[in-house]
């Protein structure tokens, strides 16, 4: 197996457009890593500039200690599952999942081991003789897993293969792949939009947006140590409140409301900051105890509810244009909507940001503790 190190990687297109802006990653032997970010941020583009499917226009990137840039991509010894699956419909599975290894002159016996382990592994064998037509989503993205695993690579490479599956075959697949993964122990690289899987899936996730690689964390810490709010605001379901405040000598105040901050104040006094607080630090209480707030929908999700309240525009912004916040509650002990109530704020669970830039604000006791 090997490991993979992407350094200071820069990819333009016409037009002056930068879709990556000098990514720094690095992958240990047999470390599953997810890059997640929205759409246009450059995860794809950097997934393909590993692959050799893009051109890099500077940095360099080394599998092991090898610097395969320049390399085709039959020389770097990857294999890529593709977001449509892109099997070939005359050929049945086996041949599908065979087809590399005999563009290879890989001998007849090896092909038919190779192929005949992957499916077992897969739990594949019945459909060995079908066509992809006659397949499942979720077949068929096993299938070409199968093609990706008999090449025996050093890296695997997946670009989004989930999305073409319905929402339950999804989170079942999400799990096959993980566990495949660590089964065969292959350095991966996983491309993919949602949230929910990178942390489900990887063992660390490398959040991008524009172009730019923001924070690579394992999940737990990119969820209660992210460096920015925007990290901030994309992890998490729900994401992260961001709200509007005003640093004072009490404490953090929201419109007319003042938190108290028992780790110490962010940033000098009068100091315009942006407040995160995950749903779960908020508690619904009577208006009088705590941010007044307006609740106009409740999600009823079973084991848990979270409740969308508007609070005073003047009071708080949340992520720079709305004035709604979610709050996880008790499903039992959810309100109604409609209904006026106060939002309690648990102040140790309080996460702070520059309004302008973003970046991550220390409180005095963090800055100690740090020290």
């Amino acid at each position: 197996m090997a490991g993979v190190s992407v350094r200071k990687v820069v990819k333009s297109y016409e037009g002056g457009v930068q879709a990556v802006r000098g990514i720094d990653l690095e992958i240990a032997d047999n470390e599953f890593v997810v890059l997640v970010g929205p759409s246009g941020c450059g995860k794809t583009t950097s997934l393909r500039m590993l692959a050799g499917l893009e051109h890099v226009d500077g940095g360099a990137i080394l599998i092991d200690d090898t610097n395969v840039v320049g390399l085709a991509p039959r020389d770097r010894d990857i294999a890529m599952v593709f977001q449509n699956y892109a099997l070939y419909p005359h050929m049945n599975v086996a041949q599908n999942m065979g087809f590399a290894l005999r563009m290879a002159k890989v001998p007849k016996r090896e092909i038919e081991k190779r192929v005949s382990d992957a499916a077992k592994i897969l739990d594949l064998q019945d459909f060995l003789d079908r066509k992809p037509r006659q397949l499942s989503g979720g077949q068929r993205q096993r299938v070409a897993m199968g093609r990706a695993i008999v090449r025996e690579p050093r890296v695997f490479l997946m670009d989004e293969p989930l999305s073409n599956l319905d929402a339950k075959l999804r989170v079942a697949t999400r799990a096959e792949i993980a566990a495949l993964q660590q089964r065969l122990g292959i350095t991966t690289l996983y491309v993919t939009h949602d949230q929910v899987e990178a942390m489900t899936m990887g063992d660390r996730v490398a959040v991008m947006k524009d172009g730019i690689l923001q924070q690579c964390d394992t999940p737990r810490r990119l969820y209660d140590d992210p460096v920015n709010a925007f990290v901030a605001g994309f992890i998490g379901s729900p994401p992260m409140n961001l709200i509007e405040a005003r640093v004072t000598e009490a404490g953090i105040m929201v419109g007319s409301s003042l938190l108290s901050v028992p780790l110490g104040l962010p940033a000098p006094v009068g100091s315009a900051v942006t407040a995160g607080l995950r749903p779960e630090a908020l508690e619904p209480t009577a208006p009088s105890e705590g941010i007044p707030a307006t609740v106009h929908l409740v999600e009823e999700l079973g084991a848990e509810a979270f409740v969308h309240a508007s609070i005073d525009s003047e009071s708080a912004v949340l992520a720079g244009a709305s004035a709604t916040v979610v709050a996880r509650v008790e499903p039992r002990l959810a309100p109604f909507k409609g209904e006026l109530i106060g939002l309690r704020v648990k102040p140790e669970s309080m996460l702070f940001f520059d309004a302008r830039s973003g970046a991550r604000l220390r409180t005095t006791a963090e800055t100690a503790a740090a020290w």
